[in-house]
């Protein structure tokens, strides 16, 4: 049986600098039950508990977009980990990315799902988050950023796979287990909650 998620009654904005690595996949791990922050015009502010998210990491990665090299497109994922990068995905989803290498190494993590919203189209759209947000801090000032609050996965929660939708990139890189999450409904105690 999976012991309930604790929290340890602390909150703090995950500042820029925390997120200059090209250790992508153990960012993308740690992110898993961090809250995203979202202030929306006319100043409302929600808190979202991700749940789903996937590792990007670099040109040698046949999944990630900056695998072609540097384009107008993936300019903004070889700037220093610490700013968003958002894209159209088949003309119609906006999808939700934490750039993370230090300059000129193209790292990105896909933020898949937060607690309520499953599906990175879904996400963008419900949380009002578009390419106006491209290159943006994720800080404050940008309106959208990273909170740690101290939850903790109980142990055997987190759930790894390969990626979704990347059998493009051939079966080396569409198998890599880099995407991570977790299910809010199956942790004991678990309660529909807004942060």
């Amino acid at each position: 049986m999976r012991r309930a998620a604790t929290y340890q009654g602390m909150t703090r904005v995950l500042k820029a600098k925390s997120l200059h690595t090209t250790r992508t996949v153990v960012l993308a791990r740690s992110l898993v039950g961090k809250v995203l922050v979202r202030r929306h015009t006319g100043g409302a502010v929600t808190r979202h508990r991700i749940t789903e998210v996937e590792a990007y990491d670099g040109e040698k990665d046949l999944a990630c977009h900056a695998s072609k090299g540097r384009t107008k497109r993936t300019e903004v994922m070889y700037r220093p980990g610490g700013v968003w990068y958002v894209y159209l995905c088949y003309g119609v989803h906006e999808m939700l990315n934490l750039v993370t290498g230090p300059a000129d190494y193209p790292a990105a993590i896909l933020i898949r799902g937060v607690e309520g919203i499953a599906g990175p189209g879904r996400l963008t759209k419900r949380l009002d988050i578009g390419r106006q947000l491209n290159g943006a801090a994720a800080a404050r000032a940008s309106g959208l950023w990273l909170e740690d609050d101290s939850f903790k996965l109980p142990h055997g929660a987190l759930m790894i796979s390969a990626r979704i939708g990347v059998d493009h990139a051939g079966p080396v890189w569409a198998r890599k287990p880099w995407r991570f999450y977790f299910e809010p409904a199956d942790l004991p105690g678990a309660e529909a909650t807004d942060l």
